[in-house]
């Protein structure tokens, strides 16, 4: 499934525990207070908090260590930074990859001249950051953001679809809701439905709920196909991205992607396929070569939502393994 994780991100440079002065104690517990007014945070009780705070302590702990490794990237106290990962991990992963297909063509020519640089946000092709929540349907994200993204650029008309819709309905192909399912999946309901209905009809809720066959029966977009960008090839997914948003799926589990802030991300991490989110465009920066990643965990994550993931590493498959399950929907 999409959404499950393999930490390989080395603790051992960054030990999780540490001795505060009390003082320091006192300035992290007014920090705390700061975090937990500025997210909206919520405890049953002062138990809770204690052990929120103390998570929350040793997360801090771990993101001073890390930035002062001065890596391309940094890492920040998000809205994640009172969870383990443990938690972590079970809350917001969700991808299934134990089906899928790797017969289909790929149209695409990696050899054909492509633009240094794209960016298919400042095309109009990508819709506003949107939020899981606590709902492993990353799946249902990345499959309709790509298919939102051809949509425009082929009719001119930026809609937002519906998860929901997807969380709700495409339930008998191997996609199980907040549990977890596969892009390829989902494109192969939505063909086989005639289409995908609006987020404005069909609006997303977080959690599973009864298919609503009425609203369902309104397509508002359809497409005809999808395709595969053949595994483990970085400019084969370049070319792909180069003519569309591009759904991937990625290991996204590890303490650094839970509290990434900002820059080129190039930490460790597995290959362990758990989270499905989209490619919207690539570039580089300080000869650091990139992808732009649109995730689904709200703005309030990462760089406004997206998280620049290093490209064209050494690794055939990419990094967290970008290039391993790569598709496309066809209009």
């Amino acid at each position: 499934m999409l959404c499950n994780v393999c930490i390989i991100a080395s603790e051992s440079e960054c030990p999780p525990t540490h001795k505060y002065k009390s003082s320091d104690i006192e300035a992290l517990r007014k920090r705390f207070d700061g975090w937990v007014k500025r997210h909206g945070q919520k405890y049953k009780h002062s138990e809770e908090w204690e052990v929120r705070f103390g998570i929350y302590q040793a997360n801090v702990q771990y993101i001073k260590c890390k930035n002062a490794q001065k890596n391309s990237y940094n890492l920040t106290d998000n809205k994640f930074a009172d969870l383990t990962n443990e938690e972590f991990r079970s809350m917001y992963m969700g991808l299934t990859t134990t089906l899928h297909s790797q017969n289909t063509g790929f149209r695409y020519d990696e050899h054909d001249d492509l633009p240094k640089s794209k960016d298919w946000r400042k095309e109009g092709a990508v819709t506003k950051i949107k939020n899981q929540g606590e709902c492993g349907s990353c799946w249902a994200f990345s499959a309709v953001a790509s298919i939102e993204g051809i949509h425009k650029i082929k009719s001119g008309k930026l809609v937002s679809l519906s998860e929901q819709e997807l969380v709700d309905c495409d339930v008998k192909n191997g996609n199980q809701g907040c549990q977890g399912g596969l892009m390829e999946d989902a494109f192969t309901f939505i063909i086989n439905n005639g289409g995908l209905t609006t987020e404005k009809d069909y609006p997303y809720e977080g959690k599973d709920g009864t298919c609503n066959k009425e609203k369902a029966a309104h397509h508002a977009v359809s497409i005809s196909g999808y395709e595969v960008v053949p595994a483990g090839n970085e400019t084969k997914l370049k070319a792909a991205a180069a003519h569309q948003p591009v759904s991937v799926a990625i290991d996204a589990g590890s303490y650094l992607f839970q509290l990434y802030s900002e820059g080129v991300f190039s930490g460790l991490c597995g290959k362990n396929l758990d989270h499905g989110v989209n490619v919207v465009g690539y570039g580089e920066v300080n000869n650091d070569k990139y992808w732009i990643v649109r995730n689904s965990w709200g703005a309030e994550w990462g760089e406004s939502g997206y998280i620049r993931m290093k490209r064209d590493t050494f690794d055939k498959d990419g990094l967290c393994g970008i290039a391993k399950l790569a598709s496309y929907p066809v209009v």
